[in-house]
């Protein structure tokens, strides 16, 4: 039902991150679209993205977009580690803002998880002389058993995918992204470097928490001196492991009070994604309190993400001050519509472009 006079939905408040303000609290989460050739954004992006922008969410975020070639997931992942990729990027970034959405690019390294089929075609991975490619690690431990090794990455290689991220940003600059999201969740390199279950390094960037963290807030560091504030910075963390031993909310909470000092403006409150023994309790908005506690215990901005399907559920996750932001994936899958159809159940009014007015 519509909000009574006076009690506006805390769904469609603006908010202000940075040099951004955000028309609502209705952000479009990073999707994997597998649906590029080396790294190019077709029109398949243009159109998906776009749509949601019509549909009146106030961020719209590329999918996870590799730094690196050997940082995709599968072949067909989006790139953007070469100059060439930039005009697409420019144009859907364009038609983001055109239609009242805040372009925001996740910028993405698939660590032990790169070269693998599209999730359709099973996952599994692609040997090199298949058409694969040797993916990295902090160790030179595979994710699944059976699977060839990665790379453990030397000291040397760390920093050369840390600069891989600063060129990243430079290009995301350049293509007219307004907020960066580095993505350090679901067991891709940020998150293996995490995680005792898939870091067992002995030297600085290995063993201790202290230690474990290094490679994020080192990268966080060096994004944040080429994308200074006030523009918003982003990181997506797998708040749990959901297995014993390994990365906690406990864990998080510590991560995002020093991601804080590092100039990062909100996080990203996601899980699992790093170990195929997860035990993880699904059901509607499981990974809320994650957000919830980060935020209230680390003081910093965060968004929910996972299994917010409905404009009331969404609205009480804002008022009750369990996070700062939304973030929805399949439900956009669903409808790109959400926001606007939210705003009609909750405001008894919609805002939609003057050529979809007829429809509202």
């Amino acid at each position: 039902m519509p909000s009574a006079a006076g009690d506006q939905p805390h769904l469609f408040s603006p908010i202000e991150i940075g040099s951004v303000t955000l028309k609502n609290r209705i952000l479009v989460s990073p999707m994997c679209q597998y649906s590029s050739e080396d790294g190019f954004a077709s029109d398949w992006h243009l159109v998906h993205l776009g749509s949601r922008a019509i549909g009146g969410a106030a961020l719209v975020f590329t999918e996870a977009t590799a730094v690196e070639a050997r940082g995709r997931i599968s072949p067909l992942d989006l790139g953007i580690w070469k100059d060439e990729h930039v005009p697409m990027l420019a144009r859907i970034a364009g038609f983001l803002k055109e239609h009242g959405a805040a372009p925001g690019i996740q910028l993405a390294h698939a660590g032990r998880k790169g070269s693998t089929q599209t999730p359709w075609l099973g996952g599994r991975q692609i040997l090199a002389q298949d058409g694969g490619w040797q993916a990295v690690a902090p160790t030179a431990v595979p994710f699944r058993s059976g699977d060839a090794s990665p790379a453990a990455l030397t000291r040397d290689g760390i920093q050369a995918v840390i600069e891989a991220f600063v060129r990243a940003v430079r290009r995301s600059r350049a293509a007219g992204f307004r907020v960066i999201e580095i993505h350090g969740a679901h067991g891709y390199l940020i998150h293996e470097f995490l995680s005792p279950l898939s870091n067992q390094r002995d030297d600085e960037y290995g063993g201790s928490f202290e230690n474990r963290i290094r490679f994020l807030c080192e990268t966080v560091q060096a994004v944040r001196a080429e994308w200074p504030a006030p523009q918003p910075l982003f990181v997506r963390i797998s708040a749990s492991d959901w297995v014993p031993g390994g990365w906690s909310i406990e864990d998080s909470v510590r991560l995002a009070q020093r991601l804080k000092e590092l100039g990062v403006d909100l996080i990203d409150c996601s899980s699992g994604g790093n170990a195929l023994q997860q035990q993880i309790p699904l059901g509607p908005g499981y990974q809320v309190p994650f957000a919830r506690r980060i935020k209230q215990e680390a003081g910093i901005r965060t968004g929910a993400v996972g299994m917010i399907t409905e404009a009331q559920q969404a609205n009480e996750i804002i008022r009750r001050k369990d996070a700062d932001v939304v973030l929805l994936a399949r439900e956009m899958l669903r409808d790109p519509y959400f926001p606007l159809r939210a705003a009609r159940l909750l405001e008894g009014k919609a805002d939609p472009p003057v050529q979809y007015a007829r429809a509202w």
